[in-house]
C-alpha cells in the first residue's frame, strides 16, 4: 500500500511538474537564433532575411541574438534539405526561403528535393506587390501585329520566373507577337539586355529600377498582388491592367486553368519563413506573433518598401493556402505549363 501511496504520489509530481512546464512563458533571452538564407548575399531572399531579422529579435520575447547564415545551393532547395532533415525544432533555427522552393514544376521534377512544402511550419510570408511587363513605346505596336517581327522577351534560366510567366500565357491566348530568349543570368542582365536592344520584352517588381527610362516604356501588364485572399493591383503600378483581368474567359480547360491557378499562387508567394517540423506549438505561437507584430510596425514596412515597391507581409494562414494550391497542383496542369513552355520553344524540366 506504502509503494502504491508512492507511486502515485510521484505520477501526481510528475504531471504538476509538466503542467508547469507547459504554462512558462517562451523567452529566448541570453540566446542566440540563426536564420538561414537559401540564397548568396545580397538577392531579395537575402535582403528580406536580414531586415526581418531585425525585428524578429526586437519582437520575439527575451530579445534574442539573430545570425544570418547564407547556404545557397541548387536554387535554394539544399537550404531546406538541410533544414528540415538537420535542425533541431527548439526555435533557435529559421529558415528564410523563396518560391521557387516550393514550385511543384521544381520540387517534383529534381531528385535533390528530400521534402514536402507542407513539412514546413509556417510563421509568416511576405509578398512584393506584383510585377510589370514592359516594352519601350515604340515597340508597343508590334505586340499584335504578326506582320511585324516579334518581340523578343529576355528570361533568366530555362523556366521563366513568376514575374515574366504571363508571357507564355498572352502568347497562347491573347495573340502576344512574342518570342524567348533564355539564359541570362539574373534580372540585372535581362534590364541591360534591354537597354542595349538584344531584347524587347522585360519584368520587374521595382519600377525605381527603371524609373529613368518611364518615359520611353509601355507597360503591358501587372501581375498582381495578394491581400486578404485575393489578387488586386497595385497602387505603384497606376492603372496598368491586371493580368488575371485580361486573361478571364479565355481559358476553356480545366487543366488550363488548373495550371494558370498554380502560376497565381506561385506569384503571389514570394518569401517565407518557417520553422523545422515538429517545432512545439508554444515556440511556433511566440514566432507567429512576432512576425505579426513586425507586420504592424511602420517602420518595418517603410524599410520593406525600400526593397521593394507593394512590399507586403503575409500571414502563415494566408501563406499556407498558397502552399497547399501549389502542393495540390495535380500533374496535368503541370504538364499543361510546361508544355506551353515546350510550344514556345523553352526548355522546361
Amino acid at each position: 500500500m506504502i509503494k502504491i501511496a508512492l507511486a502515485s504520489l510521484l505520477v501526481c509530481l510528475m504531471a504538476a511538474g509538466s503542467g508547469a512546464l507547459a504554462d512558462e512563458p517562451v523567452s529566448f533571452k541570453g540566446k542566440s537564433v540563426t536564420m538561414i538564407v537559401g540564397s548568396a548575399p545580397g538577392g531579395g531572399t537575402d535582403t528580406a532575411g536580414r531586415l526581418l531579422a531585425n525585428f524578429l529579435h526586437k519582437y520575439l520575447p527575451g530579445e534574442p541574438n539573430l545570425i544570418v547564415q547564407n547556404m545557397p545551393g541548387a536554387g535554394g532547395i539544399s537550404s531546406v534539405n538541410f533544414f528540415v532533415h538537420q535542425t533541431k525544432p527548439d526555435g533557435l533555427t529559421v529558415l528564410m526561403g523563396s518560391e521557387s522552393t516550393i514550385d511543384p514544376i521544381i520540387f517534383r521534377s529534381s531528385t535533390n528535393v528530400q521534402y514536402d512544402p507542407k513539412m514546413l511550419e509556417l510563421v509568416g510570408g511576405i509578398g512584393r506587390g506584383g510585377s510589370v511587363i514592359f516594352t519601350h513605346k515604340k515597340d508597343r505596336p508590334r505586340l499584335l501585329d504578326k506582320s511585324k517581327p516579334p518581340l523578343i522577351i529576355g528570361n533568366v534560366g530555362p523556366v521563366p520566373r513568376e514575374a515574366i510567366q504571363p508571357a507564355l500565357w498572352g502568347i497562347e491566348y491573347l495573340g502576344w507577337n512574342a518570342r524567348w530568349v533564355a539564359g541570362y543570368h539574373g534580372t540585372n542582365d535581362v534590364l541591360l539586355a534591354f537597354d542595349r536592344g538584344e531584347v524587347d520584352v522585360s519584368s520587374t517588381g521595382n519600377l525605381f529600377e527603371v524609373k529613368d527610362r518611364m518615359k520611353e516604356l509601355f507597360i503591358i501588364t501587372q501581375t498582381g498582388m495578394y491581400r486578404a485572399g485575393k489578387i488586386v493591383g497595385s497602387d505603384a503600378f497606376g492603372d496598368a491592367p491586371l493580368f488575371p483581368d485580361m486573361i478571364a474567359g479565355k481559358i476553356k480547360t480545366p487543366a488550363a486553368q488548373k495550371a494558370f491557378d498554380y502560376w497565381v499562387a506561385l506569384n503571389s508567394a514570394d518569401k517565407w519563413l518557417a520553422l523545422p517540423p515538429g517545432t512545439p506549438a508554444p515556440l511556433l505561437a511566440a514566432y507567429r506573433k512576432s512576425f505579426q507584430d513586425a507586420s504592424k510596425d511602420p517602420e518595418f514596412t517603410a524599410q520593406g518598401s525600400k526593397i521593394s515597391e507593394g512590399f507586403t507581409p503575409i500571414s502563415a494562414a494566408d501563406f499556407g493556402s498558397l502552399i497547399d494550391t501549389l502542393v495540390s497542383t495535380p500533374p496535368e496542369a503541370i504538364d499543361y505549363t510546361k508544355a506551353l513552355m515546350k510550344k514556345q520553344g523553352l526548355s522546361a524540366p
